[in-house]
């Protein structure tokens, strides 16, 4: 976020557990002054964390100061929990304010139905947000402007790139691919490394070479600009090693099935979950 971009009035953040710090620590460094943010979270050892990063910390909704002029208001509190967390701030989205969720499976109409009438976002951002490298895509009910839009993606790409949609129903896809995907990421670590040590590698090499490999290859794509499949191409050589490993992982059962069959599994549960 350019340090230069205005973000005015105040935020209000619902939530301060992974996602909901890391995007706080990336407001902080960016346009957003700390004086400028109230972190509503009653857990004692997050809140002291929060207010380390030098944010207002309050344990409820009930403490927010009556004459608050909130800008945005953003819900990052667990899903399974939201619908006992949305009449606390019925006001403030009556307001005027932008509201923006990052909550998964919480669709767009679920939050209009409890918090009326509002400017809504609904936001899908992924863990290696926790580092500044995540992705998130949002998309807009019709009583975001354009300027709201704007202050959701400064907002937002404080952790990472930022894309919207405008279809809601891709929003399930977009969890199944992005939101769990790095789940997805994190098992081939685990399987390449368990995969080295069968072939003889002792556990703590092959978990470096999983590790520092996978990594890797996720930065060159993401830098080189380079299609994967190019890349792909290049390391393979007719006939040679790394040839023989594409040969199974791109087997009618290999790898492209598997991977297809997850990510429908994961859309139909998000379909499932948003009910």
């Amino acid at each position: 976020m350019s340090s230069k971009a205005k973000l005015p009035r105040g935020i209000v953040l619902v939530g301060g557990g992974k996602m909901g710090s890391a995007l706080l620590a990336g407001w902080l460094k960016g346009a957003v002054k700390p004086e400028d943010v109230i972190v509503v979270e009653p857990e004692p050892g997050s809140a002291a964390r929060l207010a380390a990063l030098g944010a207002t910390v309050i344990d409820s909704a009930a403490k927010l100061p009556p004459s608050l002029d909130v800008g945005v208001l953003v819900l990052a509190v667990k899903p399974q929990i939201m619908d006992s967390v949305l009449p606390h701030y019925r006001a403030i989205a009556a307001s005027g304010a932008l509201v923006l969720s990052i909550a998964a499976g919480r669709t767009i109409a679920s939050f209009e139905r409890r918090l009326g009438p509002c400017a809504l976002v609904r936001a899908m951002p992924n863990t290696p947000a926790a580092i500044g490298r995540g992705i998130t895509v949002a998309c807009a009910n019709g009583a975001v402007s354009g300027a709201m839009r704007s202050k959701a993606t400064k907002l937002l790409g404080a952790v990472g790139a930022v894309d919207w949609i405008e279809d809601e129903a891709l929003m399930d896809a977009v969890t199944a691919v992005s939101g769990s995907g790095p789940a997805y990421v994190f098992l081939m670590i685990e399987t390449l490394a368990a995969a080295g040590v069968e072939a003889g590698l002792s556990s703590a090499l092959a978990a470096r070479l999983a590790l520092f490999t996978v990594a890797g290859a996720g930065a060159l794509a993401l830098e080189s600009g380079q299609n994967p499949a190019e890349l792909r191409r290049n390391v393979t050589s007719p006939g040679g090693t790394t040839q023989a490993a594409l040969d199974v992982l791109m087997a009618g059962d290999g790898l492209a099935p598997l991977m297809t069959r997850a990510v429908a599994a994961a859309t139909r549960r998000s379909r499932e979950l948003a009910k």
